[in-house]
């Protein structure tokens, strides 16, 4: 009776009682507790509400709400975290899912790595497979993951644009993707003009796009001022791990950027991924690398350790690099 006359709301959150102004909504909520920001799954009354439905549903006295996050052990530290569309995460990796042997390597090279930024690529359904069949969503759940659908196959700008379209629906109306459109079947470079145009109408859209890019530092900018809102320039050609092949383009576009820049592919091993990241990266990331590794899971490992150290090395500043020796201990007070 005392909630209804002070105007307050008695529910709990997360077992303990809250109060909160009458007529509130889920949205009001997590604005409320400052979590708007952040990487969540939010349960009411033991349903799962999808994120961007949360302003659908008013609260109501003795209402029961579950705010969960993913948080992967041995990750980078939670006072550097990257934002990627306004979201916070606490992995540098990202990773991708193809070339496994199957749903249950995958799984599990997928946790091992901490990452929680997932791509996905799509592709028709088999016309009559059996319903009872894995899905790939079933081990990499979007409530615990960010699924970042790729347009990985496009060669041209109509072809990008629709499997973005087709993602959104997939996903609920998702509107981070990953856009990627190729120029060449044997290099898999991408085509920067196509990738550009493409980019320019996803983001008319409404899409916030992440894009994968040659290491020209000139495209770079073109492609953060159409407002694509994280680019992702190439080591070295797709699934060939060779690599960071020019690190002076890399730390050039690092430099000039207002948006995060992610290295996408050619890494080979925690090396290479370290190395991304002593340039200033924002994250890395990577498939054919884990995949492909005689022990996905073990690399998986290394791959979080290297992208973790690799940016503490960045935030910590390397000592200067000199042409001749610099003595470790002091020559003063020698005794001979």
């Amino acid at each position: 009776m005392s909630t209804v006359m002070t105007g307050k709301l008695q529910i709990r959150v997360n077992g303990d009682p809250h109060q909160i102004e009458a007529g509130s909504t889920l949205q009001d909520l997590i604005e409320a507790l400052g979590m708007e920001e952040q990487r969540i799954a939010v349960e009411l009354n033991q349903e799962i509400i999808p994120y961007g439905h949360y302003h659908e549903h008013r609260l109501a006295s003795g209402d029961q709400v579950e705010i969960v996050r993913a948080i992967g052990g041995g990750q980078g530290s939670i006072d550097d975290p990257l934002v990627i569309a306004g979201k916070t995460y606490h992995s540098r990796l990202l990773v991708g899912t193809g070339k496994y042997k199957d749903l249950n390597e995958t799984k599990a090279a997928i946790e091992a790595s901490g990452a929680e930024i997932v791509t996905v690529a799509i592709r028709r359904t088999n016309i009559g497979q059996n319903v009872n069949e894995p899905n790939l969503l079933d081990v990499i759940s979007p409530d615990r993951y960010t699924i970042l659908p790729n347009t990985a196959g496009c060669y041209n700008v109509d072809d990008a644009v629709r499997t973005c379209r087709l993602a959104r629906e997939l996903l609920g109306g998702h509107r981070l993707v990953k856009l990627e459109v190729l120029g060449d079947e044997k290099t898999l470079y991408p085509d920067v003009v196509a990738t550009l145009e493409a980019a320019r109408i996803l983001v008319d859209e409404g899409f916030e796009v992440m894009v994968y890019t040659n290491d020209d530092p000139i495209m770079a900018k073109k492609l953060e001022q159409v407002g694509c809102i994280a680019v992702m320039p190439l080591a070295a050609p797709i699934g060939s791990g060779l690599g960071v092949r020019n690190p002076y383009n890399i730390r050039t576009i690092v430099e000039n950027a207002k948006v995060p820049i992610l290295v996408d592919a050619g890494v080979g091993t925690a090396s290479d991924a370290a190395v991304a990241m002593e340039l200033g990266c924002d994250g890395v990331l990577m498939n054919t690398a884990i995949a492909e590794a005689k022990n996905p899971v073990l690399m998986a490992q290394a791959m979080k350790l290297g992208v973790d150290a690799g940016r503490k090395a960045y935030r910590a500043g390397r000592m200067p690099r000199r042409r001749y020796a610099s003595a470790s201990s002091p020559l003063d007070g020698m005794f001979f």
